[in-house]
């Protein structure tokens, strides 16, 4: 399975994948967000638009305004800027990128979602939590890049609450504001929303049991109005056909062929889409 994965993520490297561009369409959203988050991302939000890789393995260049993402499998990807900046998301023992990153945000929930061993050579390992339940705060920025988090909460292995034991992270490269979900449990507050801003991206958890359920996942995802949503932490084909079934309602759905995309402002769908990488 690992080998059959490493094949295809160095495979995808090569391969740039396109998104179909549709008409527009409305969407009718509960408690839209406020105005405020047009300013969150200013200039960078869609406006009216353990594996070895050999020395030799090279990735193809990005052009200014263009970032990769690749789907390395559960929670983590690998978002690379046009500076080669790489950033891990939800970087754990179990699923890691075929390149040591800069920057590996992570999570509390599950060990499946972070690690207490990371690599030395990470410049920069932002916690999702932080010690006696108080909210871990992020705020980077490194070459082409911009980290930043909104903290949210779990529940406890008791059926309890474990308070900002999760964060959403935020990242902007290349004009795109890129939202990770994290293990989110819970559908987001008026003011998380605000905190969040408008995004681009949404990589979602749709298992709809281990984290948020699926209506309180749908309501979050009409919350944010993303153009494209990229779900993940879906564990098997019944789970993701489960929701895929819900968003044809509202939202096209495309299935991709590779697990690595290359995006920018101008290639974001105008009418909101959900796209599968290959993987779970």
């Amino acid at each position: 399975m690992r080998t059959h994965l490493f094949a295809m993520i160095c495979a995808a490297f090569a391969v740039s994948v396109g998104i179909h561009v549709t008409p527009a369409s409305a969407q009718v959203t509960p408690a839209p967000p406020t105005s405020e988050l047009s300013d969150r991302c200013p200039g960078l939000v869609a406006r009216d638009r353990p594996h070895v890789v050999p020395a030799t393995f090279r990735l193809a260049a990005l052009a200014d305004g263009e970032v990769r993402l690749t789907y390395v499998g559960h929670s983590t990807f690998l978002i690379e800027s046009p500076r080669r900046v790489r950033i891990a998301t939800d970087y754990n023992d179990y699923a890691r990128p075929p390149v040591v990153p800069d920057i590996v945000t992570m999570n509390h929930a599950h060990s499946t979602h972070y690690t207490d061993h990371p690599d030395p050579a990470i410049k920069y390992v932002l916690r999702g939590w932080a010690a006696d339940e108080k909210p871990a705060e992020h705020d980077i920025t490194y070459q082409d890049v911009r980290v930043r988090n909104v903290p949210t909460n779990i529940r406890d292995w008791s059926g309890g609450t474990q308070r900002h034991g999760n964060s959403i992270f935020i990242f902007e490269v290349a004009q795109l504001c890129i939202a990770h979900l994290g293990h989110l449990h819970h559908t987001l507050t008026q003011q998380q929303l605000n905190d969040i801003g408008r995004v681009d991206v949404v990589l979602a958890p749709v298992d709809g049991s281990y984290t948020l359920d699926l209506d309180g996942m749908v309501e979050v995802l009409h919350a944010l109005k993303a153009p494209l949503t990229i779900p993940m932490h879906y564990f098997g084909v019944y789970t993701l056909n489960r929701f895929l079934d819900r968003m044809k309602e509202e939202w096209d759905v495309e299935i991709g062929d590779t697990p690595s995309l290359v995006l920018s402002k101008a290639s974001l769908p105008t009418k909101p889409k959900v796209l599968v990488l290959p993987g779970h």
